[in-house]
């Protein structure tokens, strides 16, 4: 006996009852893009490896724990995309889109980390990657915000508050590492395992830690702010200014240096106290120095990734989430030559009417069946052709809405016009 297949762990089916909601948080995060200036572009879910070492950081969870890795027939190791950002990078140099170019980009679709499956992480995940290519000054860091802050505004989302921070140039980052390991060296015995191996490699990652126990020990370790060059000092200034003029409030977090190696300068995550544990629900950051390091010319560049899951449940959480959309128009008929009637009316009304659903019952009922079928669709109307009606050449018109509700018969010519009449008039 054959037995169900389940879906792999971590990996969520999206069923057309949920759809909705995400095509509307995509659809207007596409619109505000566009009216920012950003165009799509779309890049593979599969790089070689390597892409994600360079980029990344061979000291991360990512890198270390998280990738789907493989070999492939050819012996080329490859790995599903664990992010967007260096796959665009690459994409850009790839395709010559540098030289002294300005880029506003973005994409969007599946990543894959193989983390533990919880509320708002999954194995499979889908992001909006956002990127800004060839800008070095502090107005393009202030504008990303502002376009995620229009964002939630648009989709009536209160519960997010954003947390910024600044990670200075990589010379002041490395001085900062050094300080960090010599504290982190004196406290070595309270350390957990994974800590202790970060402290050769990459000390700021210990600052990520999630272990109460090494929590305590960065709670007193020296803050990355304090420490800044002079010209990442003010790069955070005029970013602090630029939000405050616009009126976006925001907590400057010393702790926040997000999990990528690539970023430099600004960070910057919106976070939310509506999905539990998994409290981000944006974060992205300038990586100027990321693209000379895949190979290209040396180009400042910021960007940002936002996982549409979380996105989605706090715009249904918020009660945004709009109503499934309805067909106008319902088509009924009983006899296979009535049937084809209505399968060519259906396409008539389509012609004639772009943009009014229309649907046809398929399959044999009887027109109880049938009417009862049509009044859960949503429908506003329904046309009815039963083997009389196909006989007389008309056509039967009976509201499923509003307070019309008399039943009308129309000549078969005349229905297209009667049911565009009666739609504007319900309007």
């Amino acid at each position: 006996m054959s037995r169900n297949i389940p879906p792999v762990t971590g990996m969520k089916d999206v069923l057309a009852a949920e759809i909705g909601v995400w095509q509307h948080v995509e659809r207007t995060m596409a619109g505000v893009l566009a009216a920012y200036g950003y165009e799509e572009m779309r890049v593979p879910v599969v790089e070689h490896t390597d892409l994600f070492k360079r980029a990344i950081g061979e000291y991360t969870d990512v890198v270390e724990k998280e990738m789907y890795t493989f070999t492939d027939q050819g012996g080329d190791s490859l790995t599903l995309r664990p992010e967007a950002t260096a796959g665009m990078v690459r994409a850009a140099i790839s395709n010559g889109l540098l030289r002294g170019a300005r880029l506003k980009v973005w994409c969007q679709g599946p990543m894959f980390r193989h983390e533990k499956p919880q509320k708002g992480r999954y194995r499979q995940f889908t992001q909006i990657d956002v990127e800004a290519i060839g800008f070095a000054g502090p107005d393009v860091d202030i504008e990303l915000i502002a376009l995620t802050h229009r964002l939630w505004k648009l989709l009536g989302l209160t519960r997010v508050k954003l947390q910024i921070n600044s990670l200075g140039t990589p010379e002041a980052r490395r001085n900062y590492r050094e300080l960090l390991k010599q504290y982190f060296l004196q406290h070595l015995d309270q350390l957990d395992a994974d800590s202790k191996r970060r402290l050769e490699g990459n000390p700021l990652r210990i600052l990520d830690s999630k272990i109460p126990a090494t929590q305590a020990i960065v709670a007193n370790a020296p803050v990355l702010t304090e420490h800044l060059d002079t010209e990442s000092q003010a790069h955070f200034a005029e970013l602090k200014a630029g939000l405050d003029a616009i009126g976006i409030p925001y907590t400057v977090n010393p702790r926040l240096v997000r999990g990528l190696d690539y970023y430099s300068r600004t960070v910057f995550e919106w976070i939310t106290d509506a999905l539990g544990s998994q409290d981000a629900v944006c974060s992205g950051g300038r990586y100027d120095g990321l693209i000379a390091q895949l190979g290209g010319e040396a180009t400042p560049a910021i960007g940002f990734a936002m996982g549409v899951e979380r996105v989605v449940e706090l715009t249904r959480l918020a009660g945004q989430a709009p109503a499934a959309a309805a067909p106008d128009v319902f088509l009924m008929a009983q006899g296979e030559a009535a049937q084809r009637a209505a399968l060519k009316l259906s396409e008539q009304l389509r012609d004639a009417l772009p943009g009014r659903g229309v649907v046809v019952h398929c399959g044999s009922a009887k027109f109880k069946t049938q009417f009862r079928r049509a009044d859960e669709s949503g429908a506003r109307i329904a046309l009815v052709i039963g083997e009389d009606e196909l006989a007389r050449g008309v056509v039967a018109l009976k509201p499923l809405r509003g307070a019309e509700t008399t039943q009308t018969e129309h000549p078969l010519a005349e229905v297209t016009a009667r049911v565009d009449e009666f739609l504007r008039r319900s309007t």
